[in-house]
């Protein structure tokens, strides 16, 4: 291996400690800068602070917010963005986007019906091939990054976005698909004690994800090559199989959310999932993590997912025409990415 004192950007959110640890035994991510840890800290307890103040104003607002039905509404409405914006927070984190999720989703719970109502296939059969679809999507979509060398993950994901949303409308006839066995149904329908059981599966997920990327060499390595492919390159680690395999989660995870809400809503369509990867943006960049790469926590994206459903739900309550909800979504984006910006400067011009 190739010994090189070359640094990352400043921008990139990781040191060469932890693009040099390409061994079973990794080491950890280096100890960012005070100014960088207070900052991150500080805006992390903002975008929490911004989510109870939401909560309150809804609650005043609207007398049904705080009712355990809605509330129990908000967080089924939640989890399957929840689902998708762990995909997509490991493709901003690799300083890429998936912007295919929502047709990938659409694709896939397609398949899945199709396997279920045409092709005679049981339930987990079916359930199989919906998760398989979204994984060979995504592995599709990191193929087309890593060997044809195209120049950003947003030109191949955009053409995904475009063939699998056609591919789920010619082979269904663009009709859906209903009707599906209680195994099918469980995880976006089911409750525990109250608590939607797509909900409880965010929490593993999201747990699952945390320890994958803190505790893992790979984990660390996609820290590594979102803060500078590279560095991480001239250091060993194999950056393809990397990226390969963070489109290949996405893929997964939006398989995985339409799965859930073909089980919520007993049905699947061809136009499921339209707009689903702007939400998934907009949460992941709220939670903290940066378009250049390299900085955020899965933990976080939680918060950001949690403020965008309240949103949502609270201008539902208010009967809020959906064009302005639309508008306002597009402002929490273009807010949060300008403070994402505004950050990486001033980490800049301090150092």
């Amino acid at each position: 291996m190739a010994n090189t004192t070359q640094q990352p950007p400043e921008n990139a959110g990781v040191t060469t400690a932890a693009i040099e640890s390409t061994g079973p035994e990794p080491k950890g991510l280096a100890i960012p800068g005070r100014k960088q840890l207070v900052g991150d800290k500080l805006y992390q307890l903002g975008v929490l602070l911004s989510l109870v103040i939401l909560c309150v104003i809804m609650s005043f607002l609207s007398p049904r917010f705080l009712t355990l039905d809605n509330l129990t509404n908000v967080a089924a409405q939640a989890a399957v963005s929840a689902i998708i914006s762990i995909g997509m927070f490991l493709a901003i984190l690799t300083a890429g986007i998936d912007l295919s999720v929502g047709s990938v989703l659409a694709l896939s719970a397609m398949m899945m019906g199709i396997a279920s109502d045409r092709w005679g296939f049981g339930p987990y059969t079916s359930i199989a091939i919906c998760l398989g679809t979204g994984a060979g999507l995504g592995l599709i979509n990191g193929l087309l990054l890593t060997k044809l060398r195209l120049p950003h993950p947003f030109i191949s994901t955009l053409g995904m976005q475009k063939m699998a949303r056609g591919i789920a409308l010619v082979v269904t006839a663009a009709a859906p698909i209903s009707m599906f066995p209680d195994q099918v149904q469980y995880l976006g329908s089911a409750s525990v004690g109250g608590m939607p059981v797509s909900f409880l599966l965010v929490g593993v997920l999201y747990i699952g994800m945390w320890l994958f990327l803190t505790r893992t060499s790979t984990g660390r390595h996609i820290y590594a090559v979102g803060g500078n492919k590279e560095a991480a390159r001239l250091s060993g680690i194999k950056v393809d199989r990397i990226l390969n395999l963070v489109y290949t989660i996405s893929g997964l995870t939006a398989a995985l959310a339409g799965l859930v809400l073909a089980g919520r809503v007993n049905a699947v369509y061809p136009l499921a999932g339209l707009d689903y990867e702007t939400d998934a943006i907009a949460a992941v960049i709220i939670g903290g993590a940066s378009f250049f790469g390299g900085v955020g926590s899965i933990g976080n994206t939680i918060i950001g997912v949690l403020l965008i459903a309240v949103l949502r739900n609270g201008l539902n309550l208010l009967n809020v025409d959906s064009a302005y909800q639309t508008f306002a979504i597009g402002a929490v984006i273009v807010i949060a990415v300008a403070i994402d910006v505004l950050r990486q400067n001033v980490l800049k011009s301090g150092r």
